[in-house]
């Protein structure tokens, strides 16, 4: 695990944005239009941004050359040089993002689960899937594709069989989870209290349930909070955090 502390921007505010679950693909121009102004005109005053996972619909590695890339790349690149740092926590569906993606849009990867100061208080972020433990099939999936020689086989493979492969995926994913039982697909509360007792902190930040809301809790005793970071499908969604305050924000998409 990763330890961020805090840092001052001189030239940014005492803010800090978290987003996850944007699923960002060609055929959704209204939220790749949405995320780019949101870079432009909302985080760029930040000190920090964390992507808390499933940037992309899918991701079938660094060497997609897709032109419509080019340009994501660019404004979290010109994001970061404006001296907002940004941060990227793999997500279930784009956990093949690599050095090749970073070093391209100037971003910070991090591990699966980070222990973080945010303004004098310690949170621990993480994209979230690794709570939903009742989800049985997916976590025996996860397992799977997060080993070495599965993702070796996957990058082998030639760039048209692999996007064949993610869209395969993408459709069994959704008849599989039309199935399932809305309870099943969110966290499960027992691992929400050990991860929170393991890392000795009041406070947890993620993504992936799409069930954007700000839990108040209770861990060995003690008020805790789990925020839940809304997704981007029907519109925009963020978490903005200040020393003084932390909110989720949407808007509607551009």
């Amino acid at each position: 695990m990763t330890h961020i502390t805090d840092t001052q921007n001189s030239s940014k505010q005492s803010l800090t944005y978290f987003i996850a679950d944007l699923h960002l693909s060609e055929s959704r121009s209204d939220i790749t239009a949405c995320f780019l102004a949101f870079l432009k005109d909302t985080a760029i005053d930040a000190e920090k941004l964390y992507i808390l996972g499933d940037l992309f619909e899918s991701w079938i590695g660094d060497d997609d050359r897709s032109p419509w890339l080019t340009e994501l790349y660019q404004a979290l690149s010109e994001l970061a040089k404006s001296g907002t740092e940004l941060f990227f926590i793999h997500g279930n569906r784009d956990f093949l993002i690599g050095k090749g993606f970073a070093k391209q849009a100037n971003i910070s990867l991090l591990p699966e689960v980070t222990k973080i100061d945010l303004y004098h208080h310690t949170a621990v972020i993480m994209h979230g899937d690794t709570l939903c433990t009742r989800d049985v099939s997916y976590q025996q999936f996860r397992k799977k594709s997060r080993t070495w020689w599965w993702q070796t086989m996957i990058k082998s493979l030639p760039l048209w069989v692999r996007k064949r492969i993610a869209q395969n995926y993408r459709k069994q994913s959704a008849s599989a989870t039309a199935m399932k039982a809305q309870d099943i697909m969110d966290v499960t509360p027992s691992e929400v209290q050990q991860c929170l007792q393991h890392y000795d902190c009041k406070l947890l930040i993620h993504g992936h349930t799409h069930r954007p809301k700000v839990h108040n809790i209770t861990v060995n005793q003690q008020p805790a909070r789990r925020i839940v970071l809304g997704d981007w499908y029907n519109q925009g969604s963020w978490l903005k955090a200040t020393p003084d305050n932390i909110e989720l924000i949407s808007q509607p998409l551009v």
